[in-house]
């Protein structure tokens, strides 16, 4: 098998065929019914194009769906995401109160046992997911002019230095100064090769990369540098601008990404960036022909470095380039992100090629 993943037109063959050997690759998703199931459920099979498949039952449930009551998809997980399901359903409940780690510990989960699974899964524990949505209504508030006093109580900080402490912490500012920082916007976007976070402004995506990515939160610290700005989860245009692009993109559709990109980046960086996405659906290029592309053929380490520097995953290619032997290299999402990503192009422009004569001759 090429992928670690199997792709979903062969995950909804073994769903028909409730095939035990695909047993724990993925959970089908059906969105007529809003449940999710084991491959291997008895109940009644759904129609294909009402059919997702998510790689974990935290996907399934941030997507919205609830576990089949035959099947019982959550007792096949152990003791990892069981507990990331409990505490998400625990913050959907009480998305403004101030957890900590003896809250999860009331809940009769250990704390670090919740920690490992929340960076595994989102690269970000749970407390700290906790604090940006809570916070992330407190900046709001206050860039609308609230008083501090009165967000503070509404936050759930009885302590005025703990609540100017946290602020500044999470968006760089103390509380008074918020009323005229900028907000970007944090929110998930499920793709069938896992979540992806996305964050943008009012205008433009500053960043688009994986959930899991183990460089997620250090590439949030920069970005706040980067732009002075504090984060807020929630949604500006773009988000949904590039949430509908990549549907597209994923269904197989070569519609290309017109969302604006923030110009984040070196000069150099910029160019490397740009010549990335000249490249063609289904194409691929090595580190030594972008350098030379751009008339710089020393410069293949500087073209690898802008190319790992990348924070807009798949708009801006950077999957598509290659080693010098043709080999696959390092890709913050995974190796096997990048050979499906490779595949999927790969049959995307088959597609166009076949159906281009068909379109000439339409047009004859």
């Amino acid at each position: 098998m090429l992928f670690e993943r199997p792709n979903d037109d062969l995950l909804y063959e073994a769903l028909i065929a409730r095939d035990p050997a695909y047993e724990g690759f993925a959970y089908a998703a059906v969105r007529t019914t809003g449940i999710f199931c084991r491959l291997t459920c008895p109940a009644r099979k759904p129609k294909r194009e009402n059919t997702a498949f998510y790689g974990t039952i935290a996907e399934c449930l941030e997507a919205g769906f609830r576990p089949c009551i035959r099947c019982k998809p959550m007792l096949k997980l152990g003791g990892v995401d069981p507990v990331v399901s409990k505490l998400l359903q625990a913050l959907d409940a009480e998305p403004e109160r101030r957890w900590s780690e003896d809250d999860i510990g009331a809940l009769g989960i250990d704390p670090s046992t919740a920690r490992r699974a929340f960076k595994r899964q989102f690269g970000m524990s749970f407390l700290e997911i906790a604090r940006l949505r809570r916070m992330g209504k407190a900046a709001e508030m206050l860039a609308s002019g609230e008083s501090v006093i009165d967000t503070q109580l509404d936050a759930g900080y009885s302590s005025g230095s703990g609540f100017r402490s946290a602020i500044t912490k999470l968006f760089g500012a103390a509380p008074a100064n918020l009323r005229d920082k900028t907000l970007l916007r944090a929110d998930w976007i499920e793709t069938p090769i896992g979540p992806m976070m996305a964050i943008a402004d009012s205008h433009a995506l500053h960043l688009l990369e994986f959930a899991e990515r183990k460089a997620l939160p250090a590439e949030i610290r920069k970005l706040q540098r980067y732009t002075g700005s504090g984060i807020a989860m929630g949604r500006h245009p773009p988000i949904d601008q590039i949430e509908a692009e990549l549907t597209a993109y994923f269904n197989g559709e070569d519609r290309g990404f017109q969302t604006r990109l923030a110009g984040h980046g070196s000069p150099f960086q910029r160019r490397v960036w740009e010549a990335l996405r000249a490249i063609p659906t289904g194409g691929m290029r090595t580190y030594g022909a972008l350098a030379m592309e751009l008339d710089a053929p020393s410069s293949t380490r500087a073209v690898a470095g802008a190319n790992g520097a990348n924070q807009i995953a798949i708009v801006i290619p950077c999957h598509r380039v290659l080693g010098a032997d043709g080999s696959l290299t390092g890709y913050g999402g995974g190796l096997w992100r990048k050979r499906w990503l490779l595949e999927h192009e790969r049959r995307m422009a088959a597609r166009a090629e076949r159906s281009e004569p068909e379109k000439l001759a339409a047009s004859g």
